[in-house]
């Protein structure tokens, strides 16, 4: 199986070893209830100052994972601050379960902000947040990992996006159409502008762990025909190389908060990692 990628307006040709046929996907699914929600509040929206936000995941009490690119705006290509960077867990409908401000965060090394949407760079999309506090109680519960999915498993997705700001949704079955060497995940699950950094999750004992986050997406024709897919990497060394950094205070990888008033947080239509990507 050959694809044909487009990432924004960059062109890559992308050779992946298919690991399943392709099947009727799942529609997404407002989680805009108590109940329907239930079991996804470790999932959270991630708000940056008055910018924008991402998706991410609690992994840990105290971290959480999303899209390194998310922590770069847009129109400068600055790191955003530390402490102007909130995780919402199970947010919607304009109030969350609980917030969390951060205390540090960490991007993989081997990611470069001023690659743009590159192979190298999905490769690597990932970044941790470290909380200055312990989420624990209040229904909020931390997702384990996986490496990556395992042959012939469906995976699915929880995100925010651009028309579901307030509210998450569920695609609960969608899947991997491929793989390349460099741990790039092909997928067909539908993500939107806001979407990046979410979980992408397996089922596996009936437990959902997540395999990997979302970091692009674009267009691709698959055997012929015009598909929209959409673009994650597997964990495993990669979400190793994080926590290490987090662990040993490496300050190339991580930003350590100064002292700022809390201003208020608005949000807007453009700018930030919002639009980045999806």
């Amino acid at each position: 199986m050959r694809f044909l990628a487009s990432l924004t307006a960059i062109l890559a040709l992308c050779a992946v070893q298919p690991m399943q046929a392709q099947t009727t996907d799942s529609p997404l699914e407002l989680l805009d209830s108590g109940m329907q929600i239930y079991g996804w509040e470790g999932v959270g929206r991630v708000d940056f100052g008055q910018t924008g936000f991402c998706t991410g995941a609690l992994i840990s009490e105290t971290l959480v994972l999303t899209a390194a690119h998310c922590l770069f705006d847009r129109q400068s290509g600055a790191r955003f601050r530390d402490q102007d960077i909130t995780f919402r867990a199970g947010y919607r409908n304009g109030r969350a379960v609980v917030d969390g401000r951060v205390l540090r965060s960490a991007i993989h090394p081997a990611y470069d902000r001023a690659g743009g949407v590159s192979a190298q760079n999905i490769a690597h999309d990932l970044a941790l947040l470290e909380l200055t506090h312990p989420m624990r109680g209040m229904g909020v519960a931390a997702f384990g990992v996986h490496s990556q999915p395992r042959a012939g498993e469906r995976i699915g997705v929880v995100s925010y996006g651009r028309d579901r700001s307030e509210t998450p949704a569920l695609q609960e079955a969608c899947d991997v159409l491929g793989q390349e060497r460099d741990g790039i995940l092909v997928m067909s699950c539908s993500v939107d502008f806001g979407s990046s950094g979410a979980p992408v999750f397996t089922l596996a004992d009936g437990q959902a762990r997540i395999v990997s986050v979302v970091s692009a997406k674009g267009d691709a024709t698959v055997d012929g025909r015009a598909v929209e897919v959409s673009f994650g990497v597997t964990l495993g060394a990669r979400l190793d190389v994080l926590r290490a950094a987090l662990a040993e205070g490496d300050r190339r990888f991580i930003r350590a908060p100064d002292a700022s008033t809390n201003a208020p947080r608005v949000m807007s239509s453009g700018g930030g990692a919002r639009f980045l990507r999806p």
